[in-house]
């Protein structure tokens, strides 16, 4: 049977690349495979269900690849030990296709993986979910408007970003190494999939320009994402005759929206309200009346109960690749306002919401308004079918499985 190993640092399924992974695997099953999964020991431990996983070092090589990276800015270049006992576990496992999602998370040697990799001549696929591999330092750059990854790295604007560096900038020659380990392998047995558009053409100004590419978009469960009754959440909250424009993130910051979100506030009506899902205590106690502040929700079925509660489900993100939640937001038959962010407008199709350029208010408001002007039942049946035909992760994921056949 044929075999494939993905490499991700967490396999939690709250995480998005952890999910995403554990889907891919699962179509990778039924379609005849066998599927393992490589992870970092340190962060997620030894699941109770722990067949098929390859846990990859300790907490204490997690915490030491932790302290190089602050102290001395070389993230992705501790964890020797770990990463070479990994690599002998590979070549017992024997794997038809090795398949990276991240290999930055303090748990892995870039330089010792790609030596075995480029050694052993196994068909290599990268999904790329962020811009670590080919920057020197940042694992995103739109929201500060950085290009120097176009020529050569250095002086990082985001020395202090993750993976933070404490004291040393050694952007430049991160970026070097990168370029020399990420472009060593045959270009026959190499392949980038992004899953954004916007994501490969910008890779192809990067050192990577050579390379294979594939698009392959993320998928969801559009069986388990779709529309549900508002009533138990509007009566909870009180929300009876109110617009409500929703947020959605599971951590949120400046880079997500969130003063924006904030200044946006300032410009609603009385029959407006902004709800936002996903804030710790202290931030939903900071925000102004007119924005409900929710801590994040496990529960898909509540999720989906606040989407379709929702008028317009509103992206302010400033850096993004393909997010999640614009997907789940139609599947539940809700249209989406977003920034022209990276690939966040890439899932939205006309009739299902606008793309607004960044920082412009104004247009996001216009756009909501149309859409409260109309009502949500002019958008809802149409959102539906898109995501149904566009979504839906068995479709979505079985393209990777059709890749690995052709590398193999």
């Amino acid at each position: 049977m044929k075999r494939v190993l993905q490499i991700n640092p967490v396999i939690r399924t709250t995480t998005s690349t952890g999910k995403i992974m554990k889907e891919i695997g699962a179509v990778a099953q039924s379609c005849g495979w066998e599927s393992y999964v490589a992870y970092s020991r340190g962060r997620d431990g030894v699941p109770a269900d722990s067949g098929n996983l390859l846990p990859v070092g300790s907490r204490l090589s997690v915490a030491l690849h932790g302290l190089l990276t602050r102290l001395t800015d070389r993230h992705g270049l501790g964890s020797r030990i770990a990463t070479r006992h990994f690599i002998r576990k590979v070549e017992a496992l024997d794997p038809d296709v090795i398949h990276i999602h991240n290999i930055h998370g303090y748990f892995l040697n870039y330089k010792i993986l790609f030596r075995y990799l480029r050694r052993s001549g196994k068909p290599v696929i990268w999904t790329v979910h962020d811009c670590w591999l080919y920057t020197g330092h940042c694992y995103h750059y739109d929201s500060v408007g950085c290009d120097r990854w176009k020529t050569v790295c250095h002086d990082c604007p985001q020395k202090k970003e993750f993976p933070t560096s404490l004291l040393l900038d050694r952007s430049k020659r991160n970026f070097k190494d990168k370029r020399k380990a990420f472009t060593s392998l045959d270009k026959d047995k190499f392949t980038i999939v992004t899953v954004s558009e916007w994501m490969r053409d910008q890779m192809k100004d990067s050192f990577l320009k050579g390379c294979r590419y594939e698009v392959i978009h993320n998928g969801i469960d559009t069986d388990r994402f779709a529309p549900a009754s508002p009533d138990g959440f509007i009566s909870r909250y009180n929300l009876q005759g109110k617009h409500i424009l929703l947020g959605v993130a599971s951590i949120w910051s400046k880079e997500k929206g969130l003063d924006d979100f904030v200044k946006l506030a300032s410009m609603l009506r009385k029959d407006e309200i902004i709800v936002l899902v996903g804030l710790t205590a202290s931030q939903a106690a900071a925000m102004p009346e007119n924005i409900l502040g929710l801590p994040k929700t496990s529960s898909v079925e509540e999720l989906c109960g606040i989407y379709s509660a929702a008028d317009t489900f509103v992206n302010l993100t400033w850096q993004d690749n393909y997010p999640t939640v614009n997907m789940e937001a139609i599947a539940c038959g809700t249209p989406v306002v977003t920034y022209d962010t990276g690939g966040s407008g890439e899932s939205v199709f006309e009739g299902t919401g606008s793309i607004v350029g960044q920082g412009d208010l104004d247009a996001v408001l216009n756009a909501a308004r149309k859409i409260e002007a109309c009502g949500r039942g002019c958008y809802r049946k149409h959102c539906r079918a898109i995501a149904l035909e566009h979504f839906d992760k068995q479709e979505c994921f079985k393209k990777y499985i059709e890749l690995y056949e052709t590398m193999i």
